[in-house]
């Protein structure tokens, strides 16, 4: 086991950064926090006169540095397939947000690129680290509902503020890359790999020139069904429900708890209803423990491998099916029937 604390540097200064994540980063006991680095120089002073480290004016600078054994990747999507693939070229091990890039091709190449170099490259879906998914696994394993037929998943929030990356098509906007990944992947954890996207539907902002919501039909393999919801423009929803042979479990705030959060798990079947409250926790601090895990003692996890380009390939299919063989996003988008959906 290496004792030596892991030397983390930043590129970027989003927003998830400052609220979630590097609080996770610096409250780890085997993490240094050593630099951040952003293209204003104000910002990144700002970012490091909170959380330590030397602020550093570009990314290409925090690469240079001799102290950096890992990066954290909260740029904006268009820009991971480029910036990840320096770092993990540079030597350094890779905690990226989600999704890793915009497309399963460019995914594919840097999960190959990592794994031809010995790297560990995590996508960061926190809410996989969270103790409420892997009871109600436990719960489907033991046959608390039956035999899973179907999975309703929904993610959705009111409209956000313009100038937010999700409105920005220059940068991979969008909720479908921002939002639609986690219902998504979702399916991926309780119905796994070979998912087929049967139907699918983004709902374009024409002023803005991105899906503002969407909606996709899934089949497994074994005929099992998913139901997929997402949208930046509805009333807040963060939920899942798994419908079994003989009974169902609803989880009520599934992806973006906050770390005082006791979430409830609610069992219903034909004569009893369950509710199960677990303990709080951060789900930002599990993400972080998973990455310092896999890189210090090589510890898999949930966040890297074959799941993720699994779910690249989820977003590249949701594309197709809804925008034609270009996927790209359109003032009018094409429904599932057909028909051109307007905002």
């Amino acid at each position: 086991m290496n004792s030596e604390p892991l030397r983390i540097g930043v590129m970027g200064c989003a927003d998830i950064a400052w609220r979630r994540t590097l609080p996770a980063l610096t409250a780890h006991p085997d993490v240094r926090l050593t630099a951040i680095a952003g293209r204003d120089p104000g910002k990144a002073r700002r970012f490091a006169e909170r959380f330590g480290g030397e602020p550093v004016t570009g990314y290409a600078a925090l690469l240079e540095r001799a102290d950096v054994d890992a990066v954290y990747v909260p740029l904006p999507v268009r820009l991971h397939a480029d910036w990840v693939g320096r770092a993990l070229r540079s030597g350094r091990h890779v905690l990226a947000e989600k999704p890793l890039t915009a497309s399963a091709e460019d995914t594919e190449r840097l999960v190959a690129l990592a794994a031809s170099r010995g790297l560990a490259l995590l996508e960061n879906f926190m809410f996989l680290c969270h103790s409420q998914h892997a009871r109600v696994r436990d719960l489907v394993a033991q046959g608390a509902i039956g035999e899973l037929r179907t999975l309703v998943a929904e993610f959705a929030f009111p409209p956000m503020a313009d100038g937010r990356n999700i409105y920005r098509p220059e940068l991979g906007g969008g909720v479908l890359t921002e939002v639609g990944v986690y219902p998504l992947r979702t399916a991926l954890l309780y119905l796994g790999a070979g998912l087929e996207v049967r139907g699918a539907h983004l709902q374009a902002d024409e002023a803005r020139g991105v899906d503002v919501a969407g909606a996709a039909l899934l089949v497994a393999p074994g005929g099992e069904t998913a139901h997929l919801t997402w949208g930046a423009e509805r009333s807040y929803r963060s939920r899942y429900a798994l419908w079994g042979s003989s009974g169902r479990i609803e989880v009520a705030w599934a992806f973006t708890p906050s770390a005082a959060h006791r979430p409830v798990v609610r069992i219903e079947r034909q004569d009893h209803v369950e509710e199960l409250t677990l303990p709080a926790e951060d789900h930002f601090a599990g993400a972080v423990a998973a990455f310092v895990n896999r890189v210090r003692d090589g510890v898999p996890s949930v966040l890297e491998g074959e799941t993720v380009l699994e779910q690249a390939r989820l977003v590249d299919q949701v594309r197709r099916r809804a925008l034609g063989p270009g996927g790209q996003a359109a003032p009018a988008v094409p429904t599932i029937g057909g028909s051109r959906g307007t905002r």
